[in-house]
């Protein structure tokens, strides 16, 4: 039944898909500090294109940009999303998988199937896996599996003997020690989060390690179910780690995801998914600086104060709304977030390395890659760069991988990829 459904959404997408581009020419990617957003056009009946997800067969592999390499770190995991690294140097990958709620809808089941094809749900993993390189050769040699039975497991962090993790409906805390290669102690509860939709939950220290922030993505799109499900999401949250007292940092963020600290300044960072419905490049997903008390727009705006005017107003909230630092494209599903020092790799400045896992409602797909956007004097500066590509096929009908969660070790790139169920290393060539 959910193949039939598939390809009859295959059709009916590809129907609306002409529709839409026909007569029109592609619009430019809205990027940069100074995007240029065509004007919203909603969607009836939204865009649903995605490729089939076919993984690396072989020897293939991303392309990396010049100058630099590209090794499997390791290979043969299941889903894995996010990427800790330890101060001994194994590193954790969370396995995890986007597990759909009631299907109550023709376009639930259509979204559900279209997900499926791309294996983009399906039952999660739900699990930590360590991967240690005791050679340090740039291949881990050891698997074990470090922690089971969680909740949607996504980001994580150690503080001294206390190992942190971001389950989707709480954050939670384990005994560790150094050299640990499994954990089988119970978590102790810090902090709770509404489950489902958009259910990652990152986390990012604080730099004395006395807090850890935690981004939390919307139930819906754009408050679809009332704003009352809505209340205490579409955030960043700050958890004290000593009192568990919880609150949030900024508001109006509709998708929060990869978070880091820029060293220059001092700020935080975080990579935000925008809305969907409104055309190929509207609104685009973005890189912002995270203002505490701050709120960025969600749901009534975008982009600072343009109106979406699918959505019930707050004047005043319009008025507050901060607008983003640069924008990232339409839909790249931006979610991968970690700062590079200048050298890290040959030729790259000081700059974030992002990880576009790739979109899935437009009608010329977007992301499925890894860039780096500069920054000069704690603030971007210049077009972004790509480090990764050739996550997709040329005809965009065959996904490989999809990059999702980056971070650094000992001098290299670390990139999860959970199409390709492979952990990515590059360095210079």
């Amino acid at each position: 039944m959910i193949a039939l459904v598939g390809r009859i959404v295959a059709l009916i997408g590809g129907v609306m898909i002409f529709l839409r581009r026909w007569g029109t020419k592609d619009a430019a990617p809205a990027m940069g500090l100074a995007p240029a957003i065509p004007l919203a056009k909603p969607q009836g009946i939204p865009t649903l294109k995605m490729p089939t997800a076919r993984g690396w067969v072989g020897d293939h592999k991303p392309t990396p940009a010049a100058g630099l390499k590209v090794n499997a770190f390791a290979t043969g995991l299941d889903h894995p999303r996010w990427i800790e690294v330890l101060p001994n140097g194994d590193v954790l990958t969370a396995e995890a998988m986007f597990t759909p709620g009631g299907i109550k809808t023709p376009f639930d089941l259509a979204m559900y199937s279209t997900m499926k094809r791309a294996a983009a749900v399906g039952k999660s993993p739900n699990r930590v896996v360590l991967l240690r390189d005791a050679d340090r050769d740039g291949v881990a040699e050891e698997r074990h599996m470090f922690l089971e039975g969680q909740n949607q497991p996504f980001g994580m962090a150690l503080r001294g003997d206390t190992f942190y993790l971001g389950n989707t409906d709480a954050l939670l805390a384990f005994p560790y020690n150094e050299g640990d290669t499994k954990i089988t102690a119970a978590g102790r509860p810090i902090a709770s989060f509404k489950p489902g939709g958009h259910w990652t939950r990152s986390l990012l220290l604080s730099p004395d390690k006395s807090k850890v922030y935690v981004g939390v993505g919307s139930l819906s799109n754009i408050g679809d179910d009332g704003f009352e499900a809505e209340v205490g999401r579409a955030a960043v949250h700050v958890v004290d780690l000593d009192s568990g007292e919880a609150r949030i940092f900024a508001g109006g963020l509709r998708n929060p995801v990869g978070l880091a600290w820029e060293p220059t300044t001092g700020a935080l960072w975080t990579v935000v998914n925008e809305r969907d419905g409104l055309g190929d490049e509207t609104p685009p997903d973005y890189l912002t600086s995270v203002q505490e008390g701050g709120f960025y727009g969600w749901p009534f705006c975008y982009w600072g104060q343009t109106v979406d005017d699918r959505v019930p107003q707050d004047a005043a909230l319009v008025a507050s709304a901060i607008q983003p630092d640069y924008a990232l494209g339409g839909h790249t599903a931006s979610l991968g977030l970690c700062w590079m020092p200048a050298g890290t790799l040959p030729g790259f400045p000081d700059g974030m390395v992002i990880g576009q896992h790739g979109s899935w409602n437009r009608s010329k797909l977007s992301g499925y890659k890894v860039i780096f956007v500069p920054f000069v004097d704690g603030k971007p500066s210049g077009p972004p760069r790509d480090i990764l590509t050739d996550f997709l096929s040329a005809d965009e009908k065959t996904s490989y991988g999809r990059p999702v969660g980056v971070t650094l070790k000992d001098g290299a790139l670390l990139v999860a990829d959970d199409v390709g169920n492979a952990i990515w290393r590059v360095t210079g060539a």
